[in-house]
């Protein structure tokens, strides 16, 4: 069931009361930190991520440095992220390019953020929402993906095709807020499993689609 247009505001008001600042909890010094640290947070907490990048950037304080460096001395500082392997070959070859193609600079839009390795437009979202202030679109996540569905923002189950659903429904200056405000939300009230719906403020809006067992 798709949420009634009337509710709509009211329910963008009561988020944006619980949520007014919307930053995203990735530390980063810079645009390439940030990128680094979001490729890593891939099914890996914000905490964990949180607690690698420190040694990362102290020894790979540049993405020239990072460029360079040997996969296997890497995947001894991400272990703990989980998919190392992987992690680890994005972060370099996403530094080279950087380096080879862009002067050292992360690219400014969608398509030219695609083009490096482990970026997809979930991590690409963030980086132009969340630090260039220039959203080309909504970040899509696990959380993102369960609450527009639960709150009838749309009856997609796809990414893209939630993410389009979302755009549509939203003013361009809400497209960053709104995806890390849900993504709060998610974990704090809105869990997979059992969610909090007697504690949730949204619930006299909210169809609750997908929710067997709501509080």
């Amino acid at each position: 069931m798709l949420m009634k247009k009337n509710d709509l505001p009211l329910v963008l008001a009561e988020l944006k009361k619980l949520y007014p600042r919307v930053i995203i909890p990735l530390k980063h010094q810079n645009a390439w930190e940030l990128l680094m640290a979001v490729i890593l947070s891939a099914q890996c907490t914000d905490a964990r991520v949180n607690q690698i990048t420190p040694n990362l950037f102290k020894k790979y304080p540049t993405p020239q440095k990072l460029a360079s460096a040997e996969i296997k001395d890497v995947e001894a500082i991400i272990h703990s992220a989980g998919f190392y392997h992987g992690k680890a070959l994005s972060l370099i070859e996403s530094s080279k390019r950087i380096c080879e193609v862009y002067a050292g600079q992360v690219p400014q839009s969608m398509k030219e953020l695609l083009t490096l390795r482990g970026v997809a437009r979930k991590t690409a979202n963030v980086i132009l929402g969340d630090y260039f202030g220039t959203p080309e679109g909504v970040v899509v996540d696990t959380h993102v993906k369960r609450l527009s569905y639960r709150l009838g923002f749309t009856k997609q189950t796809e990414p893209v095709k939630i993410e389009r659903d979302l755009m549509k429904l939203l003013t361009r200056d809400k497209w960053q807020w709104i995806g890390i405000a849900l993504i709060l939300h998610g974990r704090s009230v809105c869990p997979a499993r059992k969610p909090f719906c007697s504690k949730c403020s949204l619930s006299p809006w909210c169809p609750k689609n997908g929710v067997k067992q709501a509080q």
